[in-house]
């Protein structure tokens, strides 16, 4: 518990976009980049890539007409999509204005926290608690994931500042800050958690599916895989390339292909269109057949 709060070690081995907040200035391998100009360029190319790849799956989720939660896994996506492009700026290695980096960096942390909190809105919006694509559904999750984006942007826009407040201060040997410990790293990974369980439980036990899980599961070790590279592998990276790349660029490319791996896992129990007998979709039942299913989409 020693560590608890700490990012002095995270932000040595590895390139974080909180570390410009704390002005983390030791690093045990320097990111240089290739001919020093854009120290992260493979960071930049993923993410611009995951931009490109999660519109293209706002326009798929679209066309599933009957699928449940088709306009809240939009949301997660778009959340995902301002992650990305925040991520570009935050952990780039181009921007020299101090100003400017941490207003950036601000932003990739409060996304990342709102969009692990609307994926797990996500998983429990499948159980149909509220009907999905309402007002109050879609409302539910657009406003709170956009409060927690504010809440914690604002804690990292108040840290990066010298906390104008007083209240956000850091300890500079050890780089201590309970709160975005908490809010970046614990509160993102119990979403992610809660989100394998809550739709591990809805396939097995109400869907009375299998193969289902091969894609959430897969979906789950390329996120931990995403993890090891940054928090982890980064440093060995780094250097055994010179400090020409670190594993920034392969924690992007691995969350990228983590949520190209939970979408297709959320269109595997959904359907595409409303049968035209029914008007309904039909879901697999116990006895691999299909029942008709009267949720709106």
């Amino acid at each position: 518990m020693t560590q608890f709060g700490k990012f002095r070690d995270f932000c040595r081995d590895s390139t974080l976009p909180i570390c410009p907040l704390l002005n983390a200035t030791e690093k045990s391998c320097k990111l240089e980049g290739i001919e020093g100009r854009v120290s992260n360029l493979g960071s930049i190319l993923f993410a611009v890539l995951a931009v490109i790849v999660a519109a293209g799956l706002i326009w798929r989720s679209d066309r599933k007409k009957a699928a449940v939660g088709r306009r809240e896994i939009q949301i997660f996506l778009v959340f995902y999509i301002i992650l990305s492009i925040a991520e570009v700026f935050s952990i780039g290695g181009f921007l020299k204005d101090r100003t400017v980096l941490v207003w950036f960096s601000s932003v990739h942390i409060g996304a990342i926290a709102a969009t692990c909190w609307v994926l797990l809105l996500n998983a429990i919006v499948g159980f149909q608690l509220l009907d999905d694509g309402t007002p109050l559904s879609i409302g539910l999750t657009i406003f709170s994931g956009l409060a927690f984006f504010v809440g914690v942007g604002y804690i990292a826009l108040d840290t990066g500042f010298t906390s104008p407040t007083g209240y956000f201060t850091v300890d500079p040997k050890t780089l201590k800050h309970v709160s975005l410990y908490i809010l970046y790293l614990l509160v993102p990974l119990i979403c992610i958690v809660l989100f394998y369980i809550l739709e591990s439980f809805l396939v097995l036990s109400i869907l009375h599916e299998t193969r289902p899980m091969i894609l959430l599961t897969l979906s789950g070790l390329l996120f931990v895989i995403a993890q090891i590279f940054s928090f982890v592998a980064s440093v060995h990276i780094c250097d055994g390339t010179s400090g020409r790349i670190d594993g920034s660029m392969f924690q992007t490319l691995f969350t990228l292909l983590a949520v190209i791996m939970l979408w297709f896992f959320w269109s595997s129990i959904t359907e595409d269109e409303w049968p035209e007998d029914t008007g309904y979709p039909l879901v697999p039942n116990q006895e691999d057949g299909y029942t008709v299913d009267d949720r709106r989409a």
